[in-house]
């Protein structure tokens, strides 16, 4: 759990002490702002802006169930967060699996590509797609049962 969480962290505790060291300065604006925005990168790439993850076991038993796309994901990829960031609402109607928290889900993802964890890797009907177009992803949502 704690490996999902280093980059967040990092950032935010970078961002503290760039804003410390502005403060102490007398600059309290330019702080602030530096704050904000190491904030801000902390929660983006944090695993809070996906949807709750599942194990990549029941993500195929429901995509069995219900035609559904499977997503493997991981963390501070960033083009896990593209593809999660154009997608918008649609996310939920989708299988996350986040390989570092499943390591099932990071065997699958290192079988169909030449064994790297290269995410996204996005399961549509039993074929893997790596790092796929988002407007495809969506398209494939539309042709779900």
């Amino acid at each position: 759990m704690t490996r999902r969480w280093i980059l967040p962290i990092l950032l935010m505790l970078c961002g503290s002490v760039l804003a410390a060291g502005l403060a102490v300065r007398g600059t309290l604006g330019a702080a602030a702002a530096v704050l904000v925005v190491f904030v801000l990168l902390g929660c983006v790439h944090s695993p809070l802006i996906f949807p709750k993850s599942t194990s990549a076991r029941e993500a195929q038993r429901r995509s069995a169930v219900d035609g559904r796309p499977v997503v493997f994901w991981r963390p501070g990829c960033k083009y896990c967060m593209r593809l999660r960031i154009r997608l918008g609402g649609s996310v939920r109607q989708m299988h996350w699996v986040d390989i570092w928290r499943d390591p099932a889900g990071a065997a699958a993802v290192r079988a169909v590509n030449d064994g790297n964890e290269t995410v996204p890797t996005v399961m549509v009907a039993g074929q893997p797609y790596t790092n796929p177009d988002p407007e495809w992803v969506r398209a494939q949502l539309s042709r779900a049962p």
